[in-house]
């Protein structure tokens, strides 16, 4: 994860707990507990449905089809947790021209037109100072999640969300 390098502040210099870990890195991870799985691996397909089996929600955000060809796509994992929540969030989409494309936040500015609306008047397109397609999408992320949670109280059954950069850039950021 790039964020452990975000900095300054660093946390611990040179006393502490994380001495030298980014202040950013901690604080968006506060109280989690993490795991690597190499997704490739039959071993950690199976580690992935096994985690799957008993968790509430499953966030992912790599590109359309990928999980699928894993066989850990939603349609493959609701079989072991029918009251699973599983949120994609992609550049562009699960449909349409764009939907294989990768791409991150600030691809999505320029696409979805945020750099033209930003910096100078007569200027070049200008970058935000904060990936705000990324923060945002995890905005609306979470709040789909929540409304998805609160069904699933209702009716016993998990929601496949599908959640995108371009969608988050052009609804009236």
């Amino acid at each position: 994860d790039e964020s452990r390098g975000y900095g300054p502040p660093f946390v611990g210099e040179p006393y502490g707990p994380y001495p030298g870990e980014s202040a950013y890195f901690i604080g968006v991870n506060r109280n989690k507990r993490s795991i690597t799985v190499n997704l490739k691996a039959p071993e950690g397909q199976e580690i992935t449905r096994r985690l799957a089996a008993s968790s509430d929600v499953l966030v992912e955000n790599f590109r359309t089809g990928v999980l699928e060809r894993m066989k850990l796509g939603y349609e493959d994992l609701r079989t072991v947790n029918p009251r699973l929540v599983y949120c994609s969030i992609t550049a562009y989409g699960q449909n349409g021209p764009y939907r294989d494309r990768p791409g991150y936040d600030m691809v999505l500015s320029a696409v979805g037109g945020l750099m033209w609306i930003t910096g100078e008047r007569d200027g070049n397109p200008c970058k935000v100072g904060v990936a705000i397609t990324d923060v945002l999408t995890g905005v609306y992320a979470s709040g789909a999640i929540t409304s998805a949670l609160l069904w699933r109280e209702r009716s016993g059954r998990g929601q496949y969300l599908d959640c995108s950069l371009l969608d988050v850039q052009v609804s009236g950021l």
